[in-house]
Order: structure tokens, then C-alpha cells, then sequence
């Protein structure tokens, strides 16, 4: 048994329970074809609206269901619960919307976040360029004021959401002779807008029905109205700000994966028989799993402290840096134990262990790598 999370309560458990059955009514049939096609479909985040699991934390003059973080992450446990991981909602629920409820004008709250929380719009934000991952005030994109309108130039890579997002965050340089004092956070929609291409829908060694892209910017004008805050060059602020909630998003997700990978695992291991006895009767099958649990449950425990301390806007740059690197290190090391306990069937994709060890390996790149993440614990020694 895992203990329950002390931050649950009765409304988050019936909100988990509610979307977990959701996305294995209506998304879980459909995964097979979303993983051969790359992309999930546009339809499906309409569904996820009209259940009420887009913007759960947005409030609910805006739109959302007026709840907090808590609620966007149980959801994205039930996600993962559900085995279905292309379904890019931590993006578009835990990032997106977010920034827009933060550093958003009233007026552009209330043109975004209701289509936002609707699925009518489907967010991503682009950060990644081809020559520019972690350090974000190195983008080489650009929007420069030409009257009314920004002018915007630029290749982004890895976005998530990439082929079905319409409401896109351009993390761009509105003055490019500075570095981070010229970053600035500006809104795309993309049907309201020329030049504005889609390129490959890349193809990735796990969460294969992801649509992650690479964008391209050409000459595209959009309204000075739409960058974010109250001035030019808080882009870099901003992102500060509201990467420890991404961090840990992505901290909560490894968690849920390693339960995951251990209740399938231990279900394998009772059945499975190797010289006439389960594999469970093994001691070194029961010390595998011992040591995996023992992990996930440290993991668990601290990510709900980052989780108390996030909900009450205290949660550091130093402990979400640090959920995120362990947590995704210990995932992909217990991924990889549960895999091999499944023996060669292990490597078999049509064992759920074989895409999370796939799906796994990514959370130690996405959000500033392990590396970068070190580094930002380093520098506050």
C-alpha cells in the first residue's frame, strides 16, 4: 500500500476518481491508433473540457473549476494511472493557463482562459530552439514593435502539443542586444495569424502519441496587446517564476510512474514461473522490489512536502530543482529494475513496462535537465 498524500482530500480523491475513469472510458480505447498516428486527437481535448479536467486550477469567473494545483495534479496522476501518456494536459493545464492567470491582462484572461478550460483552445508554450535548450535567455527568436504589432521570427523545437496547439507562449527576444533583460513572453493564436508553419512531428523513442514539433515563425504579426505582463523584458522573470511549478509536475509524474511500474510488476512476478515457482519466490526478485519500493515511497514523501509547500506559494527554485533531478532518476532506475524482473517479455512492446521504460527516460531532458538542475542547487550552497 501507498499512503495517501496529505495533502489529499475527499473533493481531490473524487476528482482523481472522476478522471480516471474518464480517460479509460474515452481515451484508453483510442491509444493504440494516437501512438501509430503521433498525435492525439484534436476531438479528444474537447471531451477533456466538457468533463471538466482542462483548468482545473484556473478560478471560475475565468472559465476553469476554481480549485488549485492540487487538483490539475491529481488529474495528471489519473492520466498516468490510465497508461496514457501522449495527452499533453500538464502542458496546457499546469503551464499554460497558468501564466496567463499570472502575469495576463483581465482582458486577456478573459479571451483565453475560458476557450482554454473549453479545449476550444489547445495551449503550448515555446521555449526550445535548435540551438538553445536550458538557457532560455540565449533564444535567438525575435519580435520587434513595428507600430500597433510585433513582427515575430524564429524556429522552435520539442514542443509539446506541436501539431493540435492553436494558443501558443513564444518565448522571444523583444530586444535582442540584451540577454535575459530582453526576454519577453508573447501569445499566438495561431488561426488569427500569417506566416505561421508547423514543421515535423518528431519522431521520439517514447511517448509516441505526443505530437511534439518543431514551429517556425515567418514575418508573423501579431498585436502588441498580446505580450504578456505589463511591459516588455519580464519574460525571463516569468519563467523563473513558474518553472518550479513545472519542475514539479514533472517530479509528481515520476512518482506515479514508479507505482505504476511496481504494481505491474509485482502482478508479473506472482504469475510468472521460472524452475516450477513464481518469480516472486525468489529473494532477489523480493530485494529488487524492496529497494524500488523503498524509492518510491522516499520520493513520494518528499514530493508531497514540495506539494504542501507549493500550494502555499513557498516551494523554492532549490527544492523543485531538487524534486525534479531525484525523482526522475529514481524513475528511470526503477523503471529499468521492473523491466528487467519481466525478463524478455520485458522488451516486448506490448507489455505496459516496456513504453514506460520508453516514456521514462525523457523526464531527466524536458523541464531543464538533470544537469541544469544540479547546477541550480550548486549555486545556493
Amino acid at each position: 500500500m501507498v499512503p495517501a498524500s496529505p495533502w489529499m482530500d475527499e473533493e481531490l480523491t473524487l476528482v482523481e476518481e472522476h478522471a480516471q475513469k474518464f480517460f479509460e472510458r474515452e481515451f484508453a480505447p483510442h491509444y493504440e491508433r494516437w501512438i501509430k498516428e503521433g498525435r492525439i486527437d484534436r476531438e479528444a481535448w474537447k471531451k477533456a473540457g466538457e468533463a471538466g479536467l482542462l483548468c482545473a486550477q484556473i478560478p471560475e469567473q475565468y472559465g476553469g473549476g476554481g480549485g488549485t494545483y492540487a487538483h490539475d495534479c491529481v488529474i495528471a496522476r489519473a492520466q498516468v494511472r490510465a497508461g496514457v501518456s501522449g495527452f499533453g494536459n500538464s502542458v496546457h493545464s499546469g503551464i499554460v493557463a497558468p501564466y496567463i492567470l499570472a502575469y495576463g491582462s483581465e482582458e486577456q484572461k478573459q479571451k483565453w482562459l475560458p476557450r482554454l478550460a473549453s479545449g476550444d483552445l489547445v495551449g503550448a508554450i515555446a521555449m526550445s530552439e535548435p540551438g538553445t535548450g536550458s538557457d532560455l535567455q540565449g533564444v535567438k527568436t525575435t519580435a520587434l514593435k513595428d507600430g500597433n504589432h510585433y513582427v515575430l521570427n524564429g524556429q522552435k523545437t520539442f514542443i509539446t502539443n506541436g501539431q493540435n496547439a492553436d494558443f501558443i507562449i513564444v518565448v522571444t527576444k523583444t530586444d535582442p542586444k540584451e540577454g535575459a533583460k530582453g526576454v519577453s513572453l508573447v501569445c499566438v493564436e495561431t488561426e488569427e495569424v500569417e506566416g505561421f508553419t508547423r514543421g515535423r512531428n518528431l519522431e521520439k523513442i517514447g511517448q509516441k502519441a505526443q505530437d511534439t514539433s518543431e514551429l517556425f515563425f515567418e514575418d508573423v504579426r501579431i498585436p502588441t496587446a498580446n505580450l504578456l505582463g505589463t511591459e516588455e523584458g519580464q519574460g525571463f522573470i516569468q519563467l523563473m517564476q513558474q518553472l518550479p511549478g513545472e519542475r514539479l509536475v514533472i517530479a509528481d509524474m515520476a512518482v506515479i510512474a514508479m507505482e505504476r511500474a511496481l504494481d505491474v510488476t509485482i502482478a508479473y512476478v506472482k504469475e510468472r514461473k521460472a524452475f516450477g515457482k513464481p518469480i516472486m519466490n525468489f529473494q532477489n526478485t523480493r530485494f529488487q522490489l524492496a529497494e524500488a519500493k523503498t524509492k518510491m515511497i522516499v520520493a513520494r514523501t518528499f514530493v508531497d512536502r514540495c506539494t504542501e509547500l507549493h500550494l502555499e506559494g513557498n516551494l523554492s527554485v532549490e527544492m523543485a530543482a531538487m524534486a525534479k533531478w531525484w525523482t526522475t532518476q529514481m524513475q528511470c532506475e526503477v523503471v529499468d529494475e521492473c523491466l528487467q524482473l519481466h525478463g524478455g517479455y520485458g522488451y516486448m512492446m506490448e507489455y505496459p513496462i516496456a513504453r514506460m521504460w520508453a516514456d521514462s527516460r525523457v523526464q531527466k531532458i524536458y523541464g531543464g535537465t538533470n544537469e541544469i538542475m544540479k547546477e541550480l542547487i550548486g549555486r545556493m550552497l
